[in-house]
């Protein structure tokens, strides 16, 4: 259980720093303060998708859910398919929720707050609010989506300033 445990939590960290620099490209220079510029030449934001972020072998592409501003907070929102890695471990998980938030006045990014999401499967049942971790650049959990259809992600945040926001995102899964 410990070694799975730290195979996870070593996969997520791998993620996620590939995410953030995916994130800074997105969104400007003015996010890229203390990134290293000559490791960043040469890459573009098409090259990211589809590529294996985690060092383990996952399939499935990123998929990006969309942008959508609140209050002044740009969340941009992705799905990556883990089943396999996760299936390997012994997890039922299908799917890495993750979404990043801007503040949009500023063009710098927002990484401290709670953020939970709700997920509306194709049957219609709405689970309760899975917590999201933030996680080097994003907020991010693991989920099950193992039912083909269309889901909704309902995105509630709390974030630095304190104030409420919620975004609302969906995704077809076969």
């Amino acid at each position: 259980m410990k070694r799975k445990t730290i195979v996870l939590l070593a996969a997520l960290f791998a993620l996620a720093a590939p995410l953030s620099a995916f994130a800074a490209m997105e969104h400007g220079d003015s996010t890229m303060e203390g990134m290293d510029r000559g490791k960043m030449q040469g890459m573009e934001q098409g090259a990211m998708k589809g590529m294996d972020h985690s060092g383990m072998a996952m399939s499935g592409n990123m998929m990006m859910l969309g942008d959508q501003v609140e209050g002044g907070v740009k969340a941009s929102a992705h799905l990556k398919d883990v089943k396999e890695a996760m299936s390997k471990m012994g997890m039922k998980e299908t799917h890495h929720f993750m979404v990043m938030f801007m503040d949009t006045a500023t063009g710098k990014p927002i990484e401290t707050g709670t953020v939970a999401v709700k997920i509306k499967d194709p049957s219609g049942n709405v689970s309760g609010p899975i917590k999201l971790m933030g996680m080097q650049g994003h907020f991010g959990a693991d989920v099950n989506l193992n039912e083909p259809g269309k889901y909704e992600f309902m995105v509630g945040t709390k974030l630095k300033d304190g104030q409420k926001r919620q975004y609302h995102f969906e995704q077809m899964v076969e």
